[in-house]
């Protein structure tokens, strides 16, 4: 390994998985404000994620809606209001394209 490229500051770290509530103990220099009261009574730093391999479906094999802050409620909104959006005049004209070039 080349040196002076990794940081010194590894230390034990709580990750917490907020969508399955889950938790797990390993090494990290990632950055943390919070701590949390650990299993074996210590204290550590504690890092929030939204998905890890307790919640990914790689891993568990089966898909899982996550929807933390109502994003796609936010997309579609956001997206219905932009020229792209579908409307049921446009899906008409879309037909009419589709009946006029069988007929040329």
């Amino acid at each position: 390994m080349k040196k002076g490229i990794h940081p010194d500051t590894y230390r034990l770290v709580v990750f917490k998985d907020i969508t399955v509530d889950e938790s797990f103990l390993t090494r990290s220099c990632a950055p943390s404000k919070e701590t949390i009261k650990w299993e074996d009574g210590n204290e550590y730093p504690l890092v929030k994620v939204e998905i890890s391999s307790k919640s990914h479906p790689f891993f568990t094999g089966k898909m899982q809606f996550v929807d933390t802050a109502g994003r796609i409620d936010k997309f579609n909104k956001r997206f219905s209001k932009t020229k792209f959006a579908k409307t049921d005049m446009s899906a008409g004209s879309e037909e009419k394209g589709k009946d006029e070039a069988k007929e040329g």
